[in-house]
């Protein structure tokens, strides 16, 4: 059928399964509005199978109509075409074939900047690397928006017109402010990093960063976690997992980082000892001090590691995280390594015994800090 043309919406089946006559009327308006702004008959039938027809408004809104195909945008910038396939497979987005008309102007727009980035010079491995970072944190951001949305916006017994305006009004209003807040957000994070970082003589005669750094590595978990899944809604499970996100928030300061949130669990890195030591004792009496959280948990060690992308790996991470399994509720486990390295003013120290870890040919000899008493 012809585009403006009036259609049958019943006829053609996408009033199915809505009895009450406000709700059809509500979808009607929106099939017609949707249709006559370009929306084809095939795509408003998979929108409706789908129930996310009141999500087109915004879908549409966010992107424009499919005009290129994957070829066509590598010959119109000059980029790469497997560079630019390789690119969208590290953003963790489909990627369809090469002489599909899926893109639109804004992918032809982002094609460009891709081509710009990649004359900057960095190496296209690392470049790509650095791109699956970066796609990881706004995928999780925008899921967010999406829970964030629906909780303040949607209400019993809107009609899917509604629900389709509302998103769209929120949209058009956020969407003139994204990139200059992303851009804000960037520089402060990017010189908070170069802040706590330094370039040695020895990495300035070789040309190289230092690979390896003395770090503390720090994981805090919620004990009882798991089970306690076997006897709440999966809603409050995920209440609490949010609340320790929180209280991790709250807590740290530098130079003590998050680096990520693991379910039940934070991950913490510092290059002072001491801080590390601080932070994870304040973690456990926060959580203490509400009777309606569960304990906390925390193991530290402390060795060389590498910061990769965002994360880190080594010894002390895999130390880490198996003395978290093995700390007691509402206790910080250490390893004889941040033991050595921490300062004792204003902690008690005492021996905890070897622990067997994984991966370790020779057993970790531990430790358990708190709070000298009279401090």
């Amino acid at each position: 059928m012809s585009r403006g043309l009036p259609i049958d919406w019943e006829a053609e089946g996408l009033l199915d399964g809505l009895e009450d006559e406000r709700a059809r009327d509500a979808r009607r308006k929106l099939l017609d509005e949707l249709h006559e702004d370009g929306c084809d008959l095939e795509l408003l039938r998979r929108a409706v199978a789908e129930d996310r027809l009141a999500l087109l408004p915004v879908e549409r809104l966010l992107g424009s109509e499919p005009r290129y195909s994957a070829r066509d945008l590598a010959e119109k910038t000059g980029l790469d075409l497997e560079y630019l396939t390789t690119t969208r497979r590290a953003l963790g987005l489909p990627v369809p074939d090469v002489d599909d008309i899926a893109f639109g102007d804004e992918e032809l727009e982002a094609a460009r900047l891709a081509l710009r980035f990649r004359e900057a010079g960095f190496p296209d491995d690392e470049a790509i690397e650095t791109t699956r970072v970066l796609a990881q944190g706004l995928a999780r951001y925008a899921e967010a928006i999406r829970t964030l949305a629906a909780e303040t916006f949607l209400e019993p017994g809107l009609t899917e017109y509604e629900v389709g305006k509302r998103y769209e009004a929120v949209a058009r209003e956020l969407m003139p402010l994204a990139g200059p807040w992303m851009e804000h957000l960037f520089a402060l994070h990017l010189r908070n990093v170069l802040r706590r970082d330094a370039i040695t003589r020895e990495e300035l005669a070789t040309g190289r960063l230092a690979q390896r750094q003395p770090t503390a590595v720090a994981f805090a978990d919620l004990v009882g976690f798991t089970a306690l899944g076997e006897s709440v809604p999966l809603e409050e499970l995920g209440g609490v997992a949010a609340r320790l996100a929180r209280l991790a928030r709250d807590v740290v300061e530098p130079p003590v980082r998050i680096v990520k949130m693991i379910g039940d669990a934070v991950m913490l890195v510092s290059p002072e000892a001491d801080d590390l030591v601080e932070t994870g004792l304040r973690l456990v009496e926060a959580a203490a001090g509400d009777d309606a959280f569960p304990a906390l948990r925390v193991g530290m060690a402390y060795g060389e590691a590498v910061n990769r992308w965002g994360d880190w790996f080594g010894s002390p991470v895999n130390v880490a995280s198996r003395l978290t399994a093995r700390a007691r509720p509402g206790s910080v486990l250490v390893s004889n390594d941040l033991h050595e390295a921490a300062a004792d003013d204003g902690y008690e120290w005492s021996f905890a015994g070897e622990k067997s870890v994984k991966g370790l040919s020779a057993p970790v000899k531990t430790w358990r800090v708190r709070r000298s008493s009279d401090g």
